[in-house]
């Protein structure tokens, strides 16, 4: 299980993250054709880019989590992402959570998710039946 410091860590990232702005492509609200998929607006006269009051929030260092969170699932582990049922052996219950890779078929996912539990892993996306 996570340490004090690291639950820690990830209430303030928690936290933060109710604050930080939906960061939208610029113009995305305009047209139709040009989806909300963060760009960096590039222009020479652009508004976001010159960070212009009333325009959206352009992301920033400021706006980063801690650094204790960072790469970390909400549950504190550490996600390791698996296309082989070898690739859990090397794994730590206390700092790892597994999730299987969607390009993993039906019958190989269902043996990397028996061995999941019988190692004890946490398996953050398991087969439905």
């Amino acid at each position: 299980m996570p340490s004090e410091e690291v639950k820690r860590a990830l209430a303030i990232r928690k936290r933060l993250k109710r604050k930080k702005p939906d960061f939208v492509r610029q113009e995305s609200w305009r047209y139709v054709r040009v989806k909300e998929n963060w760009r960096r607006p590039r222009g020479i006269d652009s508004k976001m880019r010159k960070r212009v009051k009333g325009w959206p929030e352009s992301p920033r260092v400021g706006y980063r989590g801690p650094k204790l969170a960072r790469g970390l699932h909400p549950s504190g582990l550490r996600e390791v992402l698996v296309f082989r049922v070898e690739e859990l052996e090397p794994l730590n219950p206390e700092e790892h959570a597994v999730r299987i890779s969607s390009k993993v078929g039906k019958l190989k996912r269902m043996q990397i998710f028996e061995r999941a539990q019988e190692l004890g892993l946490k398996v953050l996306n398991p087969p439905k039946a």
